[in-house]
């Protein structure tokens, strides 16, 4: 297992030092999973919810989210992202599956932009549905795919 690289060899907490790595193509996907009451679900996809679309609203929070990553997140580094795509589906067990992937030409990753941006879209359903479904479960964050970099190609199992 590798080190943690956040912290100095005094244990105290840093950010990392990119400025010799190369720039690459540096790709990330997560996702983020909402379960909810079967109703809640049906007036989703039917688009009767009296606040309007919510995966609308959703996927430009995620956007939102992975653009602002490094204000949230006190380590990571500002980046010039190239594309933030979010998207949602909806699942068996009354789910809705969000999808978030971030690119940068840049000389760090954008896991972390990617699973904020999965993350804040799951959070933004349950805020515009909680007047319905309080007991929703917001969950199953993980990072799905990463590619570029020193580390290489990573592929969560199923």
């Amino acid at each position: 297992m590798s080190e943690f690289t956040h912290f100095d060899s005094e244990g105290k907490a840093i950010m990392v030092d990119i400025g010799e790595k190369p720039i690459s193509k540096r790709v990330a996907s997560a996702e983020a999973k909402i379960f909810m009451e079967p109703e809640t679900l049906t007036m989703i996809q039917r688009g009767e919810h009296k606040k309007g679309d919510v995966l609308g609203v959703a996927r430009l929070a995620g956007i939102m989210a992975a653009k602002h990553t490094s204000d949230m997140i006190p380590l990571c580094h500002p980046i010039d992202l190239t594309s933030v795509k979010v998207e949602a589906d909806f699942e068996e067990n009354n789910c809705v599956a969000i999808k978030a992937t971030c690119i940068v030409l840049g000389r760090t990753g954008v896991e972390m932009e990617a699973l904020l941006a999965a993350s804040i879209a799951a959070l933004t359903v349950y805020d515009m549905c909680k007047s319905v479904d309080r007991g929703m479960t917001v969950g199953s964050v993980r990072l799905t795919h990463k590619s570029g970099g020193k580390s290489g190609t990573f592929r969560a199992t199923e």
